[in-house]
């Protein structure tokens, strides 16, 4: 059986690119999302491009119950996951604290915080059975610098940084490898998520520059798990060339 790659919020974006890199590469697929017609649709894609395997799994991160439900009723040959990509997250909203959004605040944390625990503390018992494997976490620039109005999103990403650090100690005595990939400026989805819709407000975040697309980051995420044994990334900051910080953008117009 071809190696099995996890990935989480596969349906769009990143997590879609990375799952079309995979597949290129002759990987069968565990794929996640909350849209199961688009997840449907993706893997039907895949599996008839590619000649691979695809299994979606139609979960929100967000919910335990149904993370742990999903994963454990893997049947025992998808159990042999080489990759975790923990993808899955998002910003809502751009408010200072003092006039910050409850529901916002709550969903970047429990997607971006909780969703990669409740994943990971269900895979990496598999993984440390096997005594091999490789995690990779999305995390942000956000998770290196803070930004104004960007304090709730910037503190899930900095709890990304160091869980992966954490779970990097943990996991050396199992030969499990453990990344963090932090993209900077990538046009997705996730600024007409963080603008709730409002696709003028989203794309003129990129106005101006050449940003980063979902298969930069999925062509990092392949090098960074394609390394000799003995070789680990711990953490790849990754930006578009017109990007020096989170708060400067050289922007031509």
């Amino acid at each position: 059986m071809n190696p099995i790659i996890f990935i989480t919020g596969a349906s769009s974006g990143i997590g879609k690119a990375i799952a079309l890199k995979f597949a290129e590469n002759k990987y069968n697929l565990i794929i996640t999302g909350r849209r199961k017609e688009l997840l449907d649709n993706i893997a039907e894609q895949i599996s008839g491009t590619y000649r691979v395997k695809v299994l979606p799994l139609c979960f929100d991160v967000r919910k335990r119950t149904d993370v742990n439900s999903a994963i454990e009723s893997l049947p025992e040959e998808w159990k042999n996951i080489s990759i975790l990509v923990n993808n899955a997250g998002l910003s809502a909203g751009l408010n200072p604290v003092y006039e910050g959004n409850y529901e916002d605040w709550e969903k970047m944390i429990d997607t971006n915080v909780k969703g990669l625990l409740y994943v990971s503390r269900q895979i990496l018992p598999l993984m440390i059975k096997n005594k091999s494997g490789h995690v990779i976490n999305i995390g942000s620039i956000a998770g290196k610098e803070t930004y104004p109005n960007g304090n709730v999103y910037c503190a899930s990403k900095y709890a990304v940084d160091s869980i992966t650090k954490g779970m990097r100690a943990e996991l050396l005595a199992y030969n499990i490898k453990v990344t963090q990939i932090c993209p900077g400026a990538a046009e997705t989805e996730f600024s007409l998520v963080r603008f709730k819709g409002d696709a003028e407000a989203a794309s003129n975040v990129y106005k101006g520059f050449t940003p980063l697309t979902g298969k930069d980051i999925a062509d990092s995420v392949y090098y960074a798990s394609h390394l000799p044994a003995h070789v680990n990334i711990n953490d790849m900051v990754i930006m578009p060339m017109a990007q020096a910080s989170t708060a400067y953008i050289h922007k031509t117009n």
